[in-house]
């Protein structure tokens, strides 16, 4: 097996010390990398996240319909093809115990397609891990 990215240190270098606001240097606009941690901090249960995440996106102008509907994005048409391909690409990162294949190639490649290398490594660093 080939490894699809080198490692997110390596890419972005000082990931370990401020990764949230090197991932905005390198193309996830703010709005999207909230979006994407909002996203991860449902799928784990963590209400502090929950809470900051959904706090941030409304101060950023967030509207209510979208952030009620974020759990539910592939069903509704609020959200861009690239935050389409963040969320897809964040659900795959944070579900990786859930099936054999947890981030399949055509999720793998619609990402790659709407962000370069820094940016994909920054929507998997949005998976909250409290």
């Amino acid at each position: 097996m080939q490894a699809r990215m080198k490692n997110p240190a390596l890419v972005i270098p000082e990931a370990m010390q401020a990764l949230s606001k090197s991932v905005q240097k390198h193309g996830i606009p703010e709005k999207t990398l909230e979006l994407v941690h909002l996203r991860a901090s449902q799928i784990n249960g963590c209400s502090v996240c929950l809470d900051m995440h959904s706090r941030q996106l409304k101060r950023a102008g967030e509207t209510d319909q979208r952030l009620f509907t974020v759990a539910g994005w592939r069903d509704t048409p609020y959200f861009t093809d690239a935050e389409r391909a963040a969320l897809a690409l964040t659900e795959s990162g944070t579900r990786l115990s859930d099936r054999p294949d947890p981030v399949p190639d055509e999720i793998w490649e619609e990402a790659a397609r709407q962000y370069d290398e820094n940016a994909v490594v920054g929507s998997l660093a949005g998976n909250c891990r409290h």
